[in-house]
């Protein structure tokens, strides 16, 4: 009897985090549903607050039913219904992205958000998926149109000043870790923007230099070295195979946000392990 009800009760368990799960994932498709919206028209220079979506090629309303994230598309088969041009594969790709970021958040965020004095046991996972919806916007807008608006990286500079300074008032941060946070900032955002200036741009686009602000400050001290490190040989690595299979030209520009988003966020999870595994060489 005790096995049974054991065995019923982890089923339960299991069954209560598909069915989260799958709430979550549909939920975070929504939101990337209007992120979508919020990049193609900010792009545009369109309001994004108010009008309904409408098709790209032909410009007619879409209908709430022909919205629906994700299923819509497989259900039109990736084609407009009035004049069956395709859809760009941009809306599914972020809809999935940011609803598999809810998914995550949920299933493991556990590992990650440990602060448990109020009222960061609700602030920190709030501020960090929030984190990651504002980086996956920046990514695909960066990678598909090699521009980093302005608006995302104001976003999510004026989040973390403000969760930052949250830390450090609450005690949960110190104020020199604040300040070392800066100085790893002025680092970054110096080197960056050299290699802006002396390339005239070629190297390095202004966008980057704006974006390494915040991503310096997310990381703090001396993490940025670790995801400035990796930003460049990922990016390194990705532009040498796009060159040896003929994808890319010498001289060709690559968008380089999605790299540096890459590096914060490999080192936001393993910095300390790969400084650590890094200095005992020394």
């Amino acid at each position: 009897m005790i096995i049974t009800i054991s065995a019923y009760h982890n089923v339960d368990i299991m069954a209560t985090f598909i069915i989260i799960s799958i709430a979550l994932f549909f939920s975070g498709a929504a939101i990337g549903s209007f992120l979508n919206v919020v990049i193609h028209r900010s792009l545009s220079n369109e309001s994004w607050v108010t009008g309904r979506s409408r098709c790209d090629h032909c410009r007619k309303k879409i209908n709430w039913y022909d919205n629906i994230p994700l299923l819509s598309y497989l259900i039109l088969r990736a084609k407009c219904r009035f004049c069956k041009k395709p859809i760009s594969l941009t809306h599914p790709v972020v809809e999935f992205l940011v609803g598999s970021l809810f998914v995550w958040w949920y299933l493991f965020g556990t590992f990650f958000f440990t602060l448990t004095q109020r009222p960061f046991e609700v602030l920190q996972p709030v501020f960090w998926l929030a984190v990651g919806v504002i980086l996956i916007a920046i990514f695909v807008t960066d990678y598909l149109y090699y521009i980093i608006p302005d608006m995302f990286v104001v976003l999510l500079l004026c989040l973390t000043i403000i969760y930052r300074i949250s830390l450090v008032y609450f005690g949960i941060m110190q104020v020199n870790d604040l300040i070392m946070g800066i100085f790893g900032m002025v680092i970054a955002v110096s080197f960056i923007g050299s290699l802006w200036f002396f390339t005239k741009g070629r190297g390095m686009g202004f966008g980057d230099v704006k974006l390494m602000i915040p991503l310096s400050l997310l990381l703090g001290w001396p993490n940025t070295l670790v995801g400035l490190f990796l930003s460049f040989l990922i990016g390194g690595l990705v532009g040498g195979f796009l060159l040896l299979f003929k994808k890319r030209k010498f001289g060709q520009k690559i968008p380089f946000g999605p790299f540096l988003i890459l590096g914060t966020f490999i080192s936001l999870i393993y910095g300390d392990q790969i400084l650590g595994w890094y200095l005992s060489f020394l």
